[in-house]
């Protein structure tokens, strides 16, 4: 067979117009099998009513976002009124008792009031004492050495 010229012109515009014909098929099947997976997802009929739906989710998602927000900074300043820090310090306070089986311990919350409980150990029996504890210092009565430097190790947990 021969072509001449204006033949040879026509088959290549042909050929060129058959190819991107056959592209553009395939990406709007593609797109289409996309488009059709997003709707079914939905239960919706068309796109807009897709973005439509997608914009009162978000706004709903944005509300509650602000509601968990406003939760956890409660939360937040609730916790500083739970006990946070534990302080516990053995020591022997009489020279006739062989151990350390006396001991202070200190039950400190977030802004450092709390108790400290004193357990005095003898040969004579257990004796227990507490004290209330406000900002790291006694409250009503006066600290031992030992009460002392259980808050200050309570202290250094947080």
């Amino acid at each position: 067979m021969v072509f001449n010229l204006n033949q040879q012109a026509v088959f290549f515009i042909l050929s060129v117009f058959f190819v991107w014909l056959g592209i553009l098929s395939f990406l709007y099947f593609k797109l289409k099998k996309h488009y059709n997976r997003l709707i079914a997802r939905t239960n919706k009929k068309n796109l807009s009513e897709i973005l439509e739906k997608i914009l009162k989710d978000m706004e709903i998602s944005k509300q509650q976002i602000e509601e968990l927000k406003k939760k956890t900074e409660l939360q937040k300043i609730e916790s500083l009124t739970h006990i946070q820090k534990v302080g516990l310090l053995r020591f022997n306070p009489f020279n006739e008792v062989g151990s350390d089986q006396s001991f202070v311990l200190a039950l400190l919350n977030g802004e450092n009031d709390g108790v400290v409980l004193t357990s005095l150990h003898g040969r004579t029996g257990t004796r227990w004492y507490g004290k209330t504890i406000s900002k790291g210092q006694g409250k009503e009565h006066e600290l031992s050495h030992e009460e002392k430097e259980t808050i200050r190790i309570a202290e250094k947990i947080s």
